[in-house]
Formats: C-alpha cells, structure tokens, sequence
C-alpha cells in the first residue's frame, strides 16, 4: 500500500507546486548568499585563535593527501634567522581541504597529532561548480586568516600562502617576517622546482632554467634602469601563490584577493602595485616546489611545464618579451614617475614627449594622470593602454639581457 501511495503523493506535492503563487516557490541562493554559507562553514571548523598569533600560513588543498605529509613537516622544522626555535604560538596553517575525493582532511589531522609543535588546523569545504577553483579557496583562506589575526596582532599579522605541493626552507617564515620589518608590505619568496638529477639534461628542464635565468636578469636590467626603493637588486621575479606574503593592512586595502580561476596571485600583486605599496621580491625567502605536469589549476606552473613540452616536440623556441623594448619602456616609466611625482600636470612639450614615449595619446595621458590616486593606477592604464611588449626568441634575448649588463649601457 505504501508503495503505491508514495508516487502519488510525489505527484500531488509537483502539482501544488505548480499552481502555487511564485512568491511561495523556493528561491535558489545567490552567488553572495552561498558565499556567506561557505565562509561560516569554514569558520565553524576553527577553534579560536591562540592569543600569541602573529603570522597565518595557507593552504589550499583538493585531492593532495600524498604531497601534504612533507609540506606541513617542512612547516613544522620552521626556526629563526639565528637557527632557534619559534615561540609557541606565533604561527599557524590553515588548510582547506576542497572537494576532495581523497584523504587530505584525514592527513592534515594526522600531521597535526605527528607535529605537536605546530598549530596546525583543517576545514572541509564543497564548493559549487562555477565557485570549484583556487581563487576561490584562496580567498576564503585568506578572508578568515585577516580575521583571526585582526583578533590578536591587529593589521601588522601577516598573511602567508603556500602550496600543497611545496616544500618551505627552514627559514622561510623568519625570512618573510623580516623583510617585513625592514618595511615590505608584501613579500614574494623564490619558488624553485623539486627536481630529480635524472631530469637535469631534459630538455623541458633547460627551457625551464633558461626562462629563469631570463627573468632574473631582466630584473637586473630593470632596477639599473628605474630602481624601486623597496625592492632593490639582488631580487627576482616571482610573487605567486607558492611563496606570498602580505600584512593584514595591505589585504584589506587592496580589497582582498581577486576571486578568479587561475592567477590569483599575480591579480593580487598588480593591486598592490596599483596602490603603490612597498612590496619585495626576495631571494632570502625560499621554496621548493613540485615539477608536476598534472597540476590543480588551468594555468600555473604544471601548465607551463605542458606549453614547454608541446614546443620542444615541435623543435620550436619559447618567445618572451624584447628586452629592446623593455629597456625603453622603463626609461619612459622612470621619466613619467618623475614628472607625476612633481604634481604639477599641465599639457606642454614635455607631457608630449613623455606621451611619445609610452605611446599613449597626450590628451588621455593627462587625463589620466589628473585622475591618478598613485602613480600605480596611472602605470597600470598606460600598460593596457599601449598594449603588450614585442616577443623575440627566447635564446636571442638572453644575449641581449647579458650584452646590457656587461656593457653597461642601461642608464637612463
């Protein structure tokens, strides 16, 4: 009888519904009411925060129960500059173990009661299909990090993130927090490749380092040209996910992480660099990360390893920008600083000149410079503004790079 009675009911119930008004018919949640759900599901799995926390390490995880073990024991051995032991307390990670099909809640609860010494906590989460990427669990990491530390060290707690994949030095937290205190606001560590001797000679390896050295050098070349006070040589190129830092300060003045699919990290740094905060790429701030070509993300490190692999199969180079044209645009930068700085923008020869130079119309150019909050703001919409730089072969433009630096013919 009841088996029979089920489906009528079932019919009866869609029925109603149908004829019901439509303010009675349930409304599917918005995007920012699902969001409020994830972040108190988050924020439920937490204890407080320990009185004597200074610094919030985060992880996004979905499916890394093999790479976690050694990520968190090498956030476990983290000691000072000197070598000593960190106060108890003063650090702890946050990992946020994303619809997982594997056991990483299960390992970072196991790596919790293997390593006493750190604070060490985890939340599950299942995030919605469009909302099921890293920005995303970024963000919600980070959103909840600001607040813990807003409770106990207020807006100088800093904010760190980090990989499931990657292995931090021993210093590595003591190295940020002291470019910090040398006056960063935020800090992008060195993230190096987990390599085994084996994959040395690979091919997609010497593409790899070559692209590095490229980078590193164009860095050189660059802080010849137009200096950055905070940020001065040596120094390198990278500030992504696997090693960045930033005060509390400095996140909410950006407005928080951009919550998109992939290049979170590089779309936090140009907010930081469009409010002109003092931000350090340092080499003293060290990681190691996995060489994955099967990553978590559409476009990251595993993805470049991939785009790599695919040209050297072609027998084709990599392209990346003209060191020529670099050079002339950090001259043109280095002369546009100094003009905006001066706080009188007024049309004349020399707005023109400068115009030329970063090849964007007079009349916009001191619109926009009118308009500017920093000098920041202002740079950014020249980038866009005048397009990409030229790409030449990879291999051509470390000669060009290494002929700047010996010759010394950067000055502006």
């Amino acid at each position: 009888m009841d088996q029979l009675a089920t489906p009528a009911r079932f019919h009866a119930t869609r029925e109603a519904m149908a004829t019901a008004p439509p303010a009675l018919l349930p409304h599917p949640p918005t995007e920012e009411q699902l969001l409020r759900q994830l972040e108190r599901t988050l924020h439920r799995q937490l204890p407080a925060p320990c009185a004597a926390l200074q610094a919030c390490v985060i992880i996004p995880a979905k499916d890394e129960a093999t790479n976690l073990p050694a990520t968190l024991a090498a956030l476990a051995a983290q000691t000072t500059l000197s070598g000593q032991a960190l106060p108890t307390g003063m650090i702890e990670v946050l990992v946020l173990a994303n619809n997982c099909l594997d056991r990483t809640a299960a390992t970072v609860r196991q790596a919790a009661r293997r390593h006493p010494n750190l604070v060490l906590h985890v939340a599950e989460v299942q995030l919605p299909h469009p909302q099921a990427h890293v920005g995303r669990a970024r963000r919600l990491l980070l959103d909840e990090a600001a607040q813990r530390l807003e409770a106990t060290i207020g807006p100088t707690g800093v904010l760190l993130s980090t990989d499931a994949d990657t292995l931090v030095a021993s210093t590595w937290l003591a190295a940020t927090l002291h470019e910090i205190e040398l006056g960063a606001e935020a800090v992008g560590g060195r993230i190096l490749t987990q390599t085994a001797a084996t994959t040395e000679r690979c091919p997609v390896r010497r593409t790899q380092l070559s692209d590095a050295a490229y980078r590193v050098l164009l860095r050189q070349l660059e802080d010849q040209i137009d200096p950055c006070t905070a940020d001065r040589w040596p120094s390198h190129h990278q500030h992504y996910g696997a090693s960045l830092a930033l005060t509390v300060r400095a996140y909410r003045r950006v407005g928080g992480l951009p919550v998109v699919p992939f290049l979170e990290d590089e779309a936090l740094w140009q907010l930081l660099l469009q409010q002109d905060l003092p931000v350090r790429h340092s080499p003293h701030v060290q990681v190691y990360t996995s060489a994955r070509r099967c990553g978590r993300v559409e476009v990251g490190l595993s993805w470049q390893l991939r785009e790599w692999a695919n040209l050297t199969a072609q027998q084709r180079e990599p392209h990346v920008p003209c060191p020529h044209e670099l050079v002339r645009v950090w001259r043109a930068r280095h002369r546009l600083r100094a003009w905006w700085q001066q706080g009188a923008h007024a049309a004349g020869p020399e707005l023109a000149r400068l115009a030329r130079a970063v090849e964007v119309p007079t009349g916009d150019l001191l619109m926009q410079a009118r308009q500017a909050r920093t000098f920041g703001q202002l740079w950014q919409w020249v980038e866009a503004t005048r397009g990409a730089v030229l790409p030449v072969p990879l291999s051509g433009a470390l000669r060009d790079l290494r002929t700047y630096l010996r010759e010394g013919v950067a000055g502006a």
